[in-house]
């Protein structure tokens, strides 16, 4: 269960990540885009996107699954809804189920019980849930569209989430917002806690991890089309973020 909160920076874990609320809402920043996950249904993402909460409704907590991103592809889901997720889709389940708290309520307790037995058993649960989301969504799924009136922080973190992948400055970044690039730097740490370079590079990361796992291309292409300007920095950001290569990362999730 998790206490809904305001997050100061962006987190990003290489985990599959499942939201589920009893009442309320909440609503994330995530890929450029504000996206809010009403009451009763199921929400799904790739929580290595930088996401961040940014608003809820309600006071109770809410459910909060995590499952390790290999298990997520070995679980049979389909290859569209998989694509979706690891492009930093956000899905949102069309069609709930009246069972969907109940089920959530018993895996809490079954997971907590340090039972075997249990936990096997939630586990094949949970995995016929998603493919019973997966089959529900023929299409991408949609999320809203950024808003004109969206703080000029958030506007910062929207701009660079839709184009990391080019040679951004503060200078630029602050430009089409029309604030004053020391101002930038300064209001964007303020909000996010953290610096617009880091933030630069942690979806940088992101995207270099989709690909590593969904094409053949080799590592100094991915490293280029992520908009690192250089092979030697990529190697350099990517082990300290994952703790391992490119390659080791590819070949321990592909194997």
């Amino acid at each position: 269960m998790w206490e809904p909160t305001l997050m100061p920076k962006p987190d990003r874990h290489n985990e599959l990540e499942i939201n589920f609320l009893c009442s309320g809402s909440v609503t994330y920043l995530m890929g450029g885009k504000r996206t809010t996950i009403p009451a009763g249904r199921i929400a799904l993402f790739w929580a290595a996107i930088p996401h961040q909460i940014v608003a809820w409704e309600g006071k109770e907590p809410y459910f909060v699954i995590t499952l390790p991103l290999e298990w997520f592809l070995a679980s049979g889901v389909s290859a569209t809804l998989a694509q979706v997720v690891l492009e930093g889709g956000l899905v949102v389940d069309i069609c709930p189920l009246d069972m969907d708290p109940l089920q959530f309520r018993r895996w809490e307790g079954d997971l907590s019980a340090k039972d075997e037995v249990r936990e096997r058993a939630a586990l094949q649960e949970i995995q016929a849930r998603l493919l019973r989301l997966a089959h529900a969504q023929p299409k991408a799924a949609k999320t809203r569209p950024v808003s004109p009136c969206l703080c000029r922080a958030d506007q910062l973190a929207c701009y660079i989430a839709q184009n990391y992948h080019l040679q951004l400055t503060a200078e630029s970044i602050a430009k089409v917002v029309g604030l004053h690039p020391n101002y930038a730097m300064n209001l964007f740490r303020k909000v996010f806690g953290t610096t617009m370079t880091d933030f630069i590079v942690q979806h940088r990361l992101s995207h270099a991890q989709r690909l590593l796992l969904t094409t053949d291309d080799s590592v100094a292409e991915i490293a280029f089309a992520s908009g690192f300007q250089s092979l030697s920095r990529f190697n350099e950001a990517f082990k300290r973020a994952c703790a391992s290569s490119p390659r080791e990362y590819r070949k321990s999730l592909k194997s």
